[in-house]
């Protein structure tokens, strides 16, 4: 696959990305090997894709298949073994100093679980601001605060939220709260880790419904990570099939739901429950 990586129109191009593990890193790691090779686990395993202004990639498979590997390496919280990282054209593994934070403000993260991402010793409105107080520092007090209030507000967050802290909030709310935390420096690209899993199913849905809203308003570009098909069927234009390490399967939401072409998708596909007729 060959990337013209200065179209202005990719937001993130990824080639051959890789990743390995020894045995005992690997016991650590949030995902399981794939492969091994003298005493070595391949996480991800020569990954490629482009993502494009506005789009909403998903990313799908069974726990311990190299999703959460290959969502740290795009924010270089891990380094890969070998491949390539482009954001909006620019070579995010040979930054370094200033450009490299520049680039981390680009790149927001959505946490998985909304009770352990938000700091409990800090109100919300500091938790939101933090981001604007790194990165906008010019910003007076009075400023950031009009800022937070304005984001805590189109997550569907009343003005008093800026003085609570986390604990006095539902776990939907703290989503919320996570979501307006990543969005505060209106970013390219939004990397959203499972981020309903860890809530009752009505109370996911309601994230989801926001985050659809949001996409819409803001022209979000997203990386969303999931185990679920039925999730990622209500929120993604493409979705790619990773197994092992590997994408088997990538294309449109609608084509890779109603015509798989991958054993694996299909048999994550029939996986899913269905209801049964009244």
């Amino acid at each position: 696959m060959t990337f013209d990586s200065t179209a202005p129109e990719a937001v993130l191009d990824v080639k051959g990305l890789r990743k390995t593990f020894s045995r005992s890193t690997s016991v650590f790691s949030s995902d399981s090997a794939a492969t091994s090779s003298a005493g070595r686990f391949t996480a991800v395993d020569g990954v490629t894709f482009r993502l494009l202004r506005t789009e909403t990639l998903a990313v799908v498979g069974e726990s311990g298949c190299g999703k959460t590997t290959l969502a740290r390496m795009i924010l270089r919280l891990i380094e890969p073994d070998a491949g390539e990282i482009y954001l909006a054209g620019q070579d995010l593994l040979a930054a370094e100093g200033k450009a490299l934070r520049e680039m981390r403000r680009q790149m927001q993260m959505i946490f998985q679980d909304p009770f352990a991402s938000l700091n409990p010793r800090m109100k919300v409105g500091e938790i939101v601001g933090e981001p604007l107080a790194i990165h906008e520092p010019e910003l007076s007090r009075a400023a950031r605060r009009d800022k937070v209030a304005e984001m805590l507000q189109q997550v569907g967050m009343p003005l008093d939220t800026l003085n609570r802290y986390p604990h006095e909030f539902s776990g939907g709310q703290r989503q919320r709260i996570g979501i307006a935390r990543a969005l505060i420096l209106r970013p390219r690209l939004v990397i959203a880790d499972e981020p309903v899993s860890a809530l009752d199913v009505s109370v996911g849905a309601q994230a989801l419904l926001l985050f659809r809203e949001l996409q819409r308003e803001f022209g979000l570009t997203c990386l969303f990570i999931s185990h679920s098909l039925p999730v990622v069927a209500q929120i993604a234009s493409r979705i790619a099939v990773m197994q092992a390490g590997q994408f088997v399967e990538i294309g449109t939401t609608e084509y890779v739901l109603q015509k798989p072409v991958h054993p694996y998708t299909k048999q994550l596909l029939a996986a899913v429950p269905a209801i049964p007729e009244a």
